[in-house]
């Protein structure tokens, strides 16, 4: 345990005595993880966020655990359920989790919708997922899965695969539901009508309109032209992601992570392998981590360059999007050479990567290195200089630094506020703070800014990509650790112990040691983390995928206010959320 860590529990038994604290736990990735008496919560979380020196400002995450199944406890305090609290400190640059345990007889724990404004949406997930009930939320209802949903599918006996259910039959009975359930009643959200001088309007924007990016519906409420509020109706993409994740072994879930950012490939494998090896141990080799870094830059710039045509598209431009979209084919040229596939290459693996760079891989990398710089100037003439471009996004969606952390909000969408936060600077994973990059950085918090940002990443991944280059240390690409999977292949067709291993390793997967431990990074769209919990088995206990996109989605009513529908399409593009990063 850091001295930091030391002062936080210090910290918080002197202020409200050894009673609060019922158990340190100790976990892999090092955070300090309290558990406490539900009636405690409310003040401590509220000392936490605003009276403790460097006070931990961000609600990172809020999810649940079923524990009714779980055999490895380490002594922690019985719980048939467990809600987790994940709190940073940007100050101290640092974590800490808050545990409260629950008992199936009373799944009641009060809401903390008054002390952070993102814990509207988390806990309605938790509600939603496993059946909990926060008292004093003003709005608890399924948000991922339809109304008239029978469960709640992260409990442990909910069934993991369509097999496991009946066949599913349409009937006359269950379509008027689900039409019924469609139907949009303001008064169930609180919303008014009329005003004292004129009516509202209720606008549907989606579930198929272009500017929504995929199958997303906003439920606008109009006065005029005026935008009073926006109900977001998300869920349409959700197909139970963290539910695979426990079902999967620990190796056969890595392509279902490509899917969650599917613009950002192997990025999503890196979030969830560092957590993997966090837990087990593993420590890949130099080269793999430097092969990590190039390929994740790589996919940092295809993303951003989908995030700048869709973008220039919504507001009223044409060409840009066909430019951008060939130069994201340049990209996806080279990863089919190195890795076979394309937008969903699932190429590293625990311990490294699915095999070494071919030989050549330099050349057309090379040859997009010094390629991509004069497009980037194109774009910036003809999309960002552009006047229309400007007008449509200079001073539209404001927010400040502190209302961006308190509703969660990271990557570009921090930094445009101008408040310099990089995992890759303040937390360095997989050898990153070996390389020399810059962190843009805008002023004004507004549309443009966000991709003034956006633009100079490209710039910086470039720099990355060329180091990378420069300096691909020799070695092998995956450790020897024997946890890996797959073994290394220059072994398996030589001792018989090694293809067992590799044979029953794909099979079955490894077992993971039992704790818990997670690794944000800094993804396309923001902060990516895979919190993962092992019982010394096969496959993941507990995955929980914290995703930018959620965060971002949820503020979207809030920045949106008082503007119009043109403006919302222009909030919506410069925010680069990704569905299926949002549902999962």
């Amino acid at each position: 345990m850091s001295n930091n860590d030391y002062d936080i529990i210090s910290e918080l038994r002197s202020k409200f005595g050894d009673h609060t604290i019922l158990h340190q736990q100790q976990t892999k990735d090092g955070t300090p993880t309290i558990w406490m008496n539900r009636n405690d919560l409310i003040q401590v979380l509220k000392f936490l966020k605003n009276e403790i020196t460097l006070p931990f400002k961000m609600l990172y995450d809020l999810t649940g655990i079923d524990e009714r199944t779980r055999t490895k406890r380490d002594g922690q305090p019985a719980s048939d359920f467990t809600i987790v609290y994940h709190l940073t400190s940007f100050e101290r640059n640092q974590d800490i989790r808050i545990k409260v345990a629950l008992t199936n007889g009373d799944t009641n724990i009060p809401s903390i919708t008054t002390i952070w404004e993102s814990a509207n949406w988390y806990e309605r997930e938790v509600f939603d997922m496993f059946g909990i009930n926060f008292t004093g939320h003003p709005g608890l209802t399924r948000i991922l899965m339809p109304k008239s949903w029978k469960g709640h599918p992260l409990r442990k006996e909910h069934p993991a695969r369509a097999t496991e259910l009946d066949p599913f039959v349409l009937t006359d009975n269950i379509r008027d539901e689900e039409d019924a359930n469609l139907k949009f009643n303001p008064e169930e959200y609180g919303l008014d009508t009329k005003s004292e001088d004129s009516d509202f309007m209720f606008l549907n924007i989606g579930p198929q309109h272009p500017g929504t990016h995929g199958l997303l519906r906003l439920i606008v409420q109009l006065n005029g032209e005026d935008i009073v509020n926006i109900i977001p109706d998300i869920g349409f993409h959700h197909r139970g992601a963290e539910k695979m994740g426990e079902r999967q072994s620990w190796h056969t879930f890595i392509p279902y992570t490509d899917r969650i950012d599917y613009l950002s490939g192997v990025m999503n494998n890196l979030a969830y392998l560092l957590s993997v090896e966090k837990l087990a141990g593993i420590e890949p080799p130099d080269r793999a981590q430097v092969i990590r870094i190039m390929m994740s830059e790589l996919f940092r710039i295809a993303s951003h360059l989908v995030w700048l045509g869709t973008f220039a598209q919504d507001m009223g431009q044409m060409s840009p999007v066909f430019y951008a979209f060939n130069d994201r084919e340049r990209i996806f040229d080279i990863v089919s050479a190195i890795t076979g596939a394309r937008m969903h290459p699932s190429w590293f693996r625990i311990g490294g990567v699915a095999h070494d760079l071919p030989e050549g891989w330099e050349k057309p990398m090379q040859e997009f290195v010094n390629y991509f710089p004069k497009r980037l100037k194109e774009f910036e003439n003809i999309v960002i200089k552009n006047r229309i471009f400007k007008a449509r996004t200079v001073g539209i969606g404001v927010f400040t630094t502190e209302e961006a952390i308190e509703w969660g909000v990271t990557g570009a969408g921090l930094r445009a506020t101008g408040y310099d936060w990089d995992y890759r600077k303040k937390r360095p994973y997989s050898g990153i703070d070996k390389f020399e990059f810059d962190v843009p950085l805008g002023k004004n918090g507004d549309c443009y800014d966000r991709a003034l940002v956006r633009m100079e990443e490209m710039r910086q991944s470039l720099r990355i990509i060329q180091q990378c280059i420069n300096n691909m240390p020799a070695g092998h690409y995956k450790s020897d650790h024997p946890l890996a999977i797959p073994p290394r292949k220059d072994k398996t067709m030589i001792d018989i112990e090694t293809l067992i291993t590799h044979f029953v390793g794909v099979s079955w997967g490894p077992v993971i040691p039992a704790g818990e431990a997670m690794v944000p990074i800094e993804a396309a769209k923001g902060s990516n983390g895979y919190y993962l919990i092992s019982d010394g088995s096969t496959s993941s206990y507990r995955t929980r995928i914290r995703t930018p996109s959620f965060p971002h989605m949820q503020m979207l009513p809030f920045i949106t206010k008082g503007y119009t529908i043109p403006d919302l399409l222009a909030i919506l593009g410069a925010m680069d959320f990704v569905l299926a990063d949002l549902d999962r």
